[in-house]
This record gives structure tokens, C-alpha cells and sequence, in this order.
């Protein structure tokens, strides 16, 4: 009798001990395949930086755009992202504009010709320029429209307007003293191209703590 019991009992130590071991194997196959499944899912992005002219094949644009809610308008369900120029892509991820709004490829190509050129006073080339040789470069080869040379010069010759009626190519006018000092071109979404002191050309935002508070007014030149 003891001895047919010693033998029940070992006969549940070993299915037991089985069953231990099946539970374990599992837990580990089961890690083993969230790991291998993490490692997989995980993608990373490199070199995401964007220069002129060029595409960077390790990064999607379209699907950066498609993320962004406001880089694409789902109002516009007839406009082909995928047929987008990169240079739409680019500048509606810079400017937060859906996409299908940057439909100027001229100024866009003049945009990010000029993009990161150093100001200095006077300057009208590619080597250094100033605000007003800026908006003056832009509208004779965008817009074909000729305007005087200065910043004041320019707000005198425009016509003022709202700004709630402003559009792309209308001139926005700050004033660092008591005249008009500063001039650059609206492209949208209260963003500006501009030729500054502080950055070169580059893209502000009308609402920008510094330019926000010398902001004097808008006029448009293009009739």
C-alpha cells in the first residue's frame, strides 16, 4: 500500500513538474515572438533633412503629409497628393498649409532658391540681399510687377488692405521706428517670406513675438 502510494505521488510530482515546464516554454515562445514582433514594427528615421532640390528616399513625404491635419484638407478630396511636387510637400510641412493651397511652383522654386541667404543693407544678390531687394526680386520674377526699390518706397506704391483680406504675393510692412523699415511677402496662413537681419530668408509667422509687435500693415501691388 505505501508503496503504491509513494508511486501516485511521484507520478504527480512528474506531471506537474511537466506542466511547470509546458507554462514556461510558452511564456518564453510567446516573448520571444512580442520581442521578434516589436523588431519588426520598429522603424526608424534618418538624415529626414530636406535640401533644395533633392528627395530623400528614406523619408515618406506623402505619408508625413497624410499625419498632418492640416497638411492635407480633407475638403479637397478631388487634389492628388500623390502627384504633389516635392516642393509642395516641403513647403506645406514648413508653412502648415494643406498642400493643395502651395500651387505656385514658381514662387515656390524662387522660395527655396533664395531659402537661407545672408542680409545684409543693399545687397541685391545672391551673395547678400535686403528686404525690400527681396520682395522687389520676387514680384518681377513671380508676378512680373515691378515696385520701388525700398521698403517704404513699396508701402507708399501698394494698395492697403485688410488683413483679413490678405493673399499670396500681398506685401506685410513693419516698422522698427516711426516709418516704415521692413518689408516681406505673405505666402499664407499668416506666414511671410522675408529677408532679415537676424536669419536671411527665411519663413516667419505674422504672429512671431518680435515681427508681431513692429507689424504696420499690408498692401498688394498684384492687381
Amino acid at each position: 500500500m505505501n508503496i503504491r502510494l509513494t508511486q501516485i505521488i511521484s507520478l504527480l510530482l512528474i506531471l506537474s513538474s511537466c506542466k511547470s515546464l509546458q507554462r514556461t516554454a510558452s511564456r518564453s515562445n510567446a516573448n520571444a515572438s512580442h520581442t521578434a514582433s516589436k523588431k519588426s514594427g520598429s522603424r526608424f528615421l534618418n538624415d529626414v533633412s530636406i535640401r533644395p532640390g533633392e528627395k530623400n528616399s528614406n523619408y515618406n513625404y506623402t505619408s508625413s503629409a497624410q499625419s498632418s491635419s492640416k497638411s492635407v484638407n480633407s475638403n479637397s478630396s478631388s487634389f492628388n497628393l500623390e502627384k504633389a511636387d516635392w516642393l509642395q510637400i516641403k513647403y506645406a510641412i514648413m508653412t502648415d498649409m494643406p498642400v493643395e493651397q502651395l500651387n505656385n511652383l514658381t514662387l515656390l522654386k524662387q522660395m527655396d532658391h533664395w531659402m537661407g541667404t545672408r542680409y545684409c543693407l543693399g545687397g541685391n544678390d545672391e551673395d547678400c540681399i535686403d528686404c525690400s531687394a527681396f520682395t522687389q526680386t520676387l514680384l518681377r520674377s513671380v508676378y512680373g510687377v515691378d515696385v520701388p526699390r525700398t521698403a517704404k518706397e513699396q508701402f507708399t506704391f501698394a494698395t492697403r488692405i485688410n488683413d483679413t483680406d490678405l493673399h499670396e504675393g500681398d506685401l506685410v510692412f513693419f516698422k522698427t521706428g516711426r516709418s516704415i523699415t521692413h518689408v516681406g511677402m505673405y505666402v499664407g496662413n499668416y506666414k511671410f517670406i522675408h529677408a532679415a537681419t537676424s536669419t536671411g530668408v527665411a519663413i516667419t509667422d505674422l504672429n512671431d513675438a518680435y515681427w508681431g509687435k513692429k507689424y504696420a500693415g499690408a498692401g498688394r501691388v498684384i492687381h
